[in-house]
């Protein structure tokens, strides 16, 4: 085994391969989890964001419910949960454990205005002793692993990164993602992977993972090797390369590269994702379809120079108009 693919555990849970799957909205439901772990080399996968405010109150409740989408199926799925009062964030914790989750993630990275606006998200990194309190009401609340996803920091004069991972060590969490950019770079801008090796150095009891501009095999060994985290988060690079977990954990284990696959190979998975997520989704099918609109246009379907696939995917309005562009496309 190589040395960088050691097993991640958390808490009482181990992974063979210390590889995850980021939590991102639209994207992260049971059937993109499941394709990226079929193909393979994935090790802990998170759900889409669950709002602990939006399961309290009935207008909100029944959209939100339409999240809980993990399945026994899927082996030990993380539950990402967002919110800024304690006693909120307790009960959603129970209820997603409840309902399955194997272990709990607290969102403290988001930098959506709508949910920073309120405390949540990356918002909690301006207010560390909210965050404790948070994390302190979590771990109490459940007894399977709670986790924490933070940023840098607010802005580039408050990176509280290291602040943050402290307190929610003294807390008991089982690890800590480190996502290496502030909140005010949204996405823009570079990942600073120092941030990840002070979080690493500052809180050796607790396994760190660290994401953030890693979208290759080459990246995802330059991470481990330089910050020492435990673990590697991919996320917008794993959208329409559900290989990509593979690719790295082969390449870290053998050394040897694998070809990116072929359009009819990328057709093949594209269609098995459109199908098991039209099986799977717990969605009305109309929203269902808009869904995978944007799900599989990362998927790159169209000859280099060309867009008439993405132009008729955009326009796809049913599920038999989706069959019938993707199909042709794997042979």
């Amino acid at each position: 085994m190589c040395p960088l693919l050691r097993p991640l555990r958390l808490g009482s849970l181990t992974w063979a391969t210390p590889l995850l799957l980021a939590p991102m909205a639209g994207q992260t439901d049971h059937a993109f989890r499941q394709v990226c772990r079929e193909q393979g080399g994935l090790g802990l996968a998170t759900s889409e964001l669950v709002s602990a405010r939006a399961l309290k109150f009935p207008s909100s409740r029944s959209r939100t419910l339409e999240l809980f989408d993990w399945r026994p199926e899927e082996g030990p799925v993380a539950v990402q949960i967002c919110g800024a009062e304690p006693e909120e964030m307790a009960d959603a914790a129970r209820e997603v454990v409840q309902a399955g989750a194997a272990v709990v993630d607290v969102n403290m990275g988001c930098w959506v205005p709508k949910v920073a606006r309120q405390g949540g998200g990356a918002g909690l990194l301006r207010d560390p002793e909210r965050a404790t309190e948070v994390l302190r009401a979590v771990v109490k609340a459940v007894e399977v692993p709670v986790t924490v996803k933070i940023r840098a920091g607010w802005d580039a004069g408050s990176l509280s990164a290291v602040e943050i991972a402290r307190r929610a060590a003294d807390c008991g969490v089982a690890g800590v993602t480190v996502h290496a950019r502030h909140a005010m770079q949204g996405m823009s801008g570079l990942a600073d992977w120092q941030i990840i090796t002070r979080v690493v150095r500052a809180v050796p009891e607790v396994p760190v993972i660290g994401n953030g501009d890693v979208t290759s095999p080459a990246e995802a060994r330059r991470m481990l090797v330089e910050t020492g985290c435990a673990g590697v988060m991919i996320g917008r690079a794993a959208l329409g390369s559900p290989w990509v977990f593979r690719r790295v954990e082969h390449e870290l284990r053998t050394g040897l590269p694998l070809p990116e696959p072929d359009r009819s190979e990328r057709a093949t998975v594209a269609l098995h994702h459109a199908r098991k997520m039209l099986l799977t989704t717990r969605i009305p099918a109309s929203r269902a379809i808009r869904k995978l609109r944007g799900q599989l246009l990362p998927y790159a379907l169209d000859p280099s120079g060309t867009t008439d696939v993405r132009d008729a995917l955009v326009r796809i309005e049913t599920p038999e108009e989706l069959m019938e562009l993707l199909t042709p496309l794997t042979k």
